[in-house]
């Protein structure tokens, strides 16, 4: 008998006068899909829901209907039987393209390949660039990332070999992966303290990224936008101005509607102090100047109602920034988390336990909402530590163009695993009309998909409670993919196996 479950989450007011839920269907778990399976959802293309594997040294694409119906999987031969290093996907409506790279000997290929929404490779591979090592590596050589509006895709590499000076290397491509503009640049750096990061592009092609400065790998005292127009070979340094104060970790999000950039960081009066508010910076494309620069305090009530077990004064210390909503009149939405480990060996340590690396890649969990990443997935096994991952409450603050507060909500949350954190954090989904905000709790020993919604107005409200994980499926929500306007793909696990549930909204 099929093992599709489809559940009906529903509120019914008085007399019935209004129904609002969720629908919510699972696909049928596979002998040969278990939890260590690699997987990326790639999204909905041509009506289908396409789905990423990887197992046992082979790559696949499952093809899912509209009831999770798994109707093809599609072994992906193009990709080599060499070691495989990363594969990222930038679906459209009717087909998505795969990028990816593999090392063979001294060699690191990046190539990609169009594939329909049935699975089916239907074009040529193309080579996009090639890279040769001194010696065999297990790290990824290239990055892709694309544009808000996907006309554009950027390939781009980072040679750190010279401490004192990266090459970095950019390949922009529009949305039929025609070459637009290759550039080769050169970025001084001061050994082991100068670190790159946060690596975006806008709807034009123009590369924005962060160079910064840390104290002992701490906080950040300098930080520079740095700004690489398309059609340009050299690159603009853009001076953040913070000096009375460090940072922490800046996040960056391109304003395409507004033709800016924006940054925003917590912020520390010394160091290893308190996190004291966050930090706004906002530079106009068109004027060439600071279009907003801010420092907000948080507040004593805020702070008491994000806390959670902490004190007011550390009561953000254990946050980080998730996700970052640009407004069409230039204000925006700040997300942030609290998030710390446990150890029975070793205590918590912001600093240490985050900025060990001379060059952070944008890709990693704890600094990231960019959570579906095929390397991390691949590698969450790998981790011989013992240690207790934690998930707590949801902060989120909603800011005018000039980075005025507007008005403050808390989500309440209690989470945590041991071992994986793949169970806990939070997906966000931006239905248009409200955010949704999906997270497991613990409820007599069974993990419950809760839901709570975001109004335009800042008002918080919990729908029902999804009762479908008491029959022995556990949700990983963070990995999940909003694949349309009121549409989810979220993996989950039962019982040994991993299996997918797409989630409607009525």
């Amino acid at each position: 008998m099929r093992f599709v479950k489809i559940f009906l989450s529903v509120s019914i007011l008085l007399c019935f006068s209004t129904v609002k839920g969720q629908r919510i269907v699972y696909s049928e778990p596979s002998n040969e899909d278990n939890r260590r399976t690699n997987f990326e959802i790639i999204g909905k293309v041509s009506g289908n829901f396409l789905v990423y594997k990887q197992a046992r040294g082979k790559n696949f694409i499952s093809v899912f209907n509209n009831e999770m119906v798994e109707t093809k999987k599609v072994e992906q031969d193009y990709i080599t039987d060499d070691r495989l290093l990363n594969i990222d996907f930038f679906p459209y409506s009717d087909f998505t393209y795969a990028i990816y790279q593999y090392q063979r000997k001294n060699i690191v290929y990046c190539e990609a390949v169009k594939v329909d929404g049935e699975g089916n490779k239907i074009s040529d591979v193309m080579t996009l660039d090639t890279t040769h090592l001194s010696s065999s590596s297990n790290n990824k050589v290239y990055t892709a990332i694309n544009s808000e509006a996907r006309n554009r895709i950027m390939v781009f590499k980072v040679n750190s070999k010279n401490r004192s000076v990266f090459i970095i290397t950019t390949l922009l491509f529009n949305n039929e992966l025609a070459l637009q503009k290759r550039s080769r640049f050169l970025v001084e750096m001061e050994e082991y303290r100068d670190r790159l990061d946060e690596f975006n592009i806008d709807n034009e092609g123009d590369l924005v990224f962060t160079k910064f400065k840390r104290n002992n790998n701490e906080t950040i005292n300098k930080t520079q936008l740095v700004w690489k127009p398309a059609d340009s070979d050299s690159l603009i340094y853009i001076t953040v101005p913070h000096e009375q104060i460090l940072l922490d970790k800046p996040v960056v999000k391109v304003d395409n509607f507004n033709q800016r950039y924006f940054l925003t960081s917590f912020y520390y009066q010394k160091k290893r102090g308190n996190i004291e508010g966050f930090y706004f910076y906002a530079w106009d494309k068109k004027s060439r100047q600071a279009s907003l620069q801010n420092a907000l305090v948080l507040s004593e009530n805020l702070r008491k109602e994000a806390k959670g077990d902490a004190h007011i004064k550390s009561a953000f210390n254990d946050y980080f920034v998730r996700n970052v909503i640009i407004k069409r009149d230039g204000g925006f939405v700040i997300n942030s988390e609290a998030f710390y480990t446990t150890s029975r060996n070793n205590s918590w340590n912001r600093w240490n336990y985050l900025y060990g690396m001379p060059m952070n890649s944008f890709d990693y969990y704890n600094l990231s909402p960019v959570y579906n990443n095929w390397w991390w997935r691949s590698n969450r096994f790998n981790n011989p530590r013992q240690v207790r991952s934690h998930a707590e409450n949801i902060t989120i603050l909603s800011f005018d163009s000039t980075g005025k507060l507007e008005w403050n909500s808390v989500i309440r949350k209690s989470q945590f695993d041991d071992e994986s954190d793949d169970k806990i954090s939070y997906l966000m989904a931006n239905t248009g009309s409200q955010i949704h905000y999906l997270f497991n709790v613990d409820e007599r020993r069974a993990l419950l998909l809760n839901d709570f919604t975001l109004s335009p107005g800042g008002t918080i409200n919990q729908n029902p409670t999804l009762k479908n994980l008491d029959r022995g499926f556990e949700f990983l929500p963070k990995y999940g993919k909003q694949v349309s306007a009121n549409q989810l793909i979220v993996p989950c696990y039962y019982r040994n196996y991993l299996c997918f549930a797409k989630i409607e909204f009525n």
